[in-house]
């Protein structure tokens, strides 16, 4: 397979039962704030810049969970390529990176209050450039199961991409997962498009609003059934709640949660992602995947951030 311009080459064989992640790559500005914000005015905070984008965060997680060849393709500003690209590589994932030259990796400040919630301001950046000339079926050798993150369904370049790869990974019977990202950008987008452009996927992995949304149903669990007649297995994350599992029109597990002391809630759906893959790729069922999940959910709130502990640090 030859990389199209600007992506780093994928170095050696390709290993059976590879994870691709197709999806953001982001520089999070974290501000954990114990103080209301203080509107027009100073409010005290802890700041740091952390590599991040829901994608990337996912597969570093399914790394760190145990998946031994975990790949991402993203785009993303050049000023940035190294040093998103080296800390990739140092939590275990393969970078497929496309430099643009023409805008800045995608930047994502996290608000984070003294629950733990965040609220985040988005600049897609680069990550919603990712295009047709960015994909090649060939990216699909050796991979077991691909992976959507939603944020590339709400940009007409990144959408035709998605739908690329969906077919591409249909065609060659590889199951697709999609995390519908943004309750927000769903809304934005519309509903009916959103589900037409996830229509052949095997899994949804939406957290609770964003399920009631897609499916217009206040309670998750209905949400979560009626979800699992547009998809196999539809498996919603309910936060320190823990998780539903739905196959067929009905919801089959209900995973309790993991206690967590929780600092930053940024990317714990992210590590959900990320270690559920992981464990359905190792031969876990949906119950046991979405176990593992939710207990690294509980690692994931703990730490600041969207990845891993000991994944990479603060922007030099």
């Amino acid at each position: 397979m030859r990389a199209p311009a600007g992506r780093e080459e994928a170095a050696g064989p390709a290993a059976a039962g590879a994870l691709l992640v197709v999806g953001d790559v982001a520089t999070d500005v974290v501000a954990r704030h114990a103080e209301a914000l203080a509107h027009g005015t100073d409010t005290p905070a802890e700041i740091r810049t952390l590599p991040g984008g829901a994608g990337a965060n996912a597969a570093c997680w399914a790394a760190f969970s145990g998946c031994a060849d975990v790949r991402l393709l993203g785009r993303v500003g050049a000023g940035t390529a190294d040093w998103h690209g080296a800390l990739l590589r140092e939590a275990g994932v393969r970078p497929l990176l496309v430099p643009d030259e023409d805008a800045p990796t995608a930047t994502i400040v996290a608000l984070v209050d003294a629950e733990a919630e965040r609220t985040f301001l988005t600049d897609g950046g680069a990550a919603l450039r990712l295009s047709p000339a960015d994909w090649s079926p060939g990216l699909l050798d050796g991979v077991a199961r691909l992976h959507l993150s939603g944020y590339l369904l709400f940009s007409e370049p990144s959408r035709e991409l998605a739908g690329l790869a969906l077919a591409d990974a249909l065609d060659r019977g590889v199951p697709v997962s999609v995390d519908p990202a943004s309750a927000g950008f769903i809304a934005a987008l519309g509903v009916d498009r959103f589900l037409a452009a996830t229509a052949g996927a095997a899994v949804l992995l939406p957290n609770a609003d964003e399920a009631r949304l897609l499916t217009g149903l206040p309670d998750a669990a209905d949400a979560a059934a009626k979800l699992s007649r547009h998809v196999p297995l539809a498996v919603v994350t309910l936060g320190a709640g823990g998780a539903l599992v739905a196959e067929s029109g009905a919801v089959t597990a209900r995973i309790g949660p993991v206690p967590a002391t929780a600092i930053d809630s940024t990317g714990a759906g992210d590590a959900f992602t990320g270690a559920f893959l992981a464990a359905l790729l190792a031969g876990a069922s949906p119950a046991a995947a979405a176990s593992a999940g939710c207990r690294a959910g509980a690692r994931a709130v703990a730490v600041c951030g969207g990845r891993p502990p000991g994944s990479g640090g603060t922007r030099p």
